[in-house]
């Protein structure tokens, strides 16, 4: 079966949450940098995470993204 590279980094990103200790946040840039995915990308994605109830954005100085 062949995934679409939306599907690929979409799931490799939402891995990546899935690895953090509870209540953890991390940025859109580190998942970028670690993940090797352009940010801008990512951004889009998130967006679509986002309004589907997937992953939760958390504002200020240390926000970032967790899962729901």
């Amino acid at each position: 079966m062949k995934f679409s590279t939306r599907t690929t980094y979409g799931l490799r990103a939402v891995a990546h949450l899935a690895r953090l200790k509870k209540g953890e946040t991390v940025s859109l840039a580190s998942i970028a940098k670690s993940e090797r995915i352009s940010q801008a990308y990512l951004e889009r994605l998130f967006s679509g995470l986002k309004k589907a109830g997937v992953v939760e954005a958390v504002k200020g100085v240390s926000g970032g993204y967790h899962l729901v």
